[in-house]
């Protein structure tokens, strides 16, 4: 071709006419690009011995500054590139600097670095004047700031955004919390009076449970060392305890009046589990890989090891002597609970393609069964497990269900980012969610209450909808 790629500037908004703003910079270099007057200059900055984070002008153009990975950051008069000084003289942290933010008046500095602390400096003088110790954790280094009006806030690498306080450096104004990662189950609870959604992720750094408050939207996650893989599906048992399943092989009991793991119930297993369904009388049913596992008050008490086909998921009759397993061969296949083993009865269900999700209905009348064929089977209990009605309407494969505590509605999700309510009557009769998670599928839903129904999704984001008939 005629011309050849040199370097690439990727461009910044022009927030403001009139001041030197950075228009790039080159990821590969010590170069940028910034505007002053009627010129836009190339400036190279040899004075970082690392990587150069960030530059950023001051919003009265006067000055610009220069953070690196070297822990240090520089001070340039605005208008000849020259340099004014290195703010806290040989360093400015004990980490590398990922990000800074004048203040609106030009005449202070927000600092957020690796060494897990950000500072506000004077730059006219060249001190700090505030340090934010904000933890000791690998999670708890600093990679973002933003200085706007009065709020001061900085990002740490767990994804929580800190409002600081300039009063009070030790503990932040407010934390805004929540998964980094993608989500991949949930649960509902209520707990004294109010309803908590409970959501469990767990790829790279920080395997997480978290509780929400579903009117406020205030969450936490829960105390203490818990999972350390991904949490694959979790449920409540009758006493209020969290009971939670992950790839790191384990079954774990958290009070949810606690909501810490220290000093509760694990549970080992010789294989990593996929799903866990409760019963009453303290009795839990794990799904693993090849192996289902019957627990009794926290302790396994049975397991059916090479059952002849792959389990996949896992529900308990409300009554508590009938357990449903669905397959990977695309049948569901039922067991009984007799003291403390599983008997199976012989029964084959048919759904209609591998099986992806089962739940009996509240009151125990149905058992609805969701699969990869896109279609979802519910069976009537009464009528020894015939088939009642079968529906039809997603595009792609389903991965969860869950039912109204009406029993008449049930809510499916899918991998083509849409959620069905269902009427159980009537598979014409139904309500649809198009884009419901638009960057991912739907992993998980629950209902709140007759007319609230929760998603989540690998997009990390928890979703109430209220559903109108």
């Amino acid at each position: 071709p005629p011309y050849t790629v040199c370097k690439v500037f990727a461009s910044l908004p022009q927030v403001e006419r009139g001041v030197s703003k950075i228009i790039g910079g080159d990821p590969k270099g010590n170069n940028f690009l910034y505007t002053n007057g009627k010129c836009v200059i190339l400036r190279n900055i040899d004075d970082h011995s690392r990587f150069v984070n960030c530059v950023r002008f001051s919003p009265d153009g006067n000055r610009f500054a220069t953070a690196s990975a070297d822990g240090q950051i520089y001070i340039y008069d605005g208008k000849t590139g020259e340099k004014v000084c290195a703010l806290g003289g040989s360093k400015a942290h004990d980490g590398g600097i990922y990000a800074i933010s004048w203040s609106p008046d030009s005449t202070h500095l927000l600092s957020a670095s690796g060494d897990k602390t950000s500072k506000i400096w004077d730059v006219n003088v060249n001190s700090v004047v505030s340090t934010f110790p904000m933890g000791s954790t690998v999670l708890d280094q600093q990679l973002g700031c933003l200085w706007q009006k009065d709020h001061l806030l900085s990002v740490s690498l767990s994804g929580y955004i800190n409002y600081l306080d300039r009063n009070n450096p030790s503990k932040p104004l407010r934390v805004i919390k929540g998964h980094s990662k993608s989500i991949q189950c949930l649960t509902v609870h209520k707990n004294g009076g109010k309803s908590y959604i409970y959501s469990g992720t767990g790829l790279f750094l920080n395997p997480a449970l978290h509780y929400w408050d579903s009117e406020t939207g205030e969450n936490d996650s829960f105390a203490g060392k818990g999972h350390t893989n991904q949490v694959s599906r979790m449920t409540v048992d009758e006493s209020g305890q969290l009971i939670s399943c992950s790839m790191d092989d384990t079954v774990r009991y958290t009070s949810l009046t606690l909501r810490d793991y220290s000093g509760q119930g694990v549970v080992k297993l010789d294989v990593q589990p996929k799903c866990v369904a409760v019963g009453p009388g303290g009795y839990a049913v794990v799904v693993c890989i090849g192996q289902i596992v019957l627990l009794k008050d926290q302790r396994k008490c049975f397991s059916i090891d090479n059952p002849g086909y792959e389990p996949e998921v896992v529900a308990v009759h409300p009554g508590g002597d009938t357990v449903a397993v669905g397959g990977a061969d695309g049948n569901v296949r039922l067991y009984s609970i007799l003291g403390t083993t599983l008997k199976d009865e012989g029964k084959l269900l048919e759904a209609k393609g591998p099986v992806t999700d089962v739940a009996y209905s509240h009151d125990g009348a149905f058992l609805a069964v969701c699969d990869a064929s896109k279609v979802v089977t519910v069976f009537s209990v009464a009528d020894g497990y015939s088939e009642n009605n079968v529906f039809y309407g997603h595009h792609a494969k389903i991965v969860c269900l869950a039912w109204s505590p009406d029993n008449e509605h049930f809510a499916s999700g899918g991998m083509d980012m849409m959620v069905y309510v269902w009427t159980l009557s009537d598979p014409e009769t139904r309500v649809k969610i198009q884009d419901a998670h638009r960057l991912h599928h739907v992993s998980s839903l629950a209902w709140l209450d007759e007319h609230t129904l929760v998603t989540t999704s690998h997009d990390a984001s928890v979703k109430e909808w209220t559903i109108t008939y």
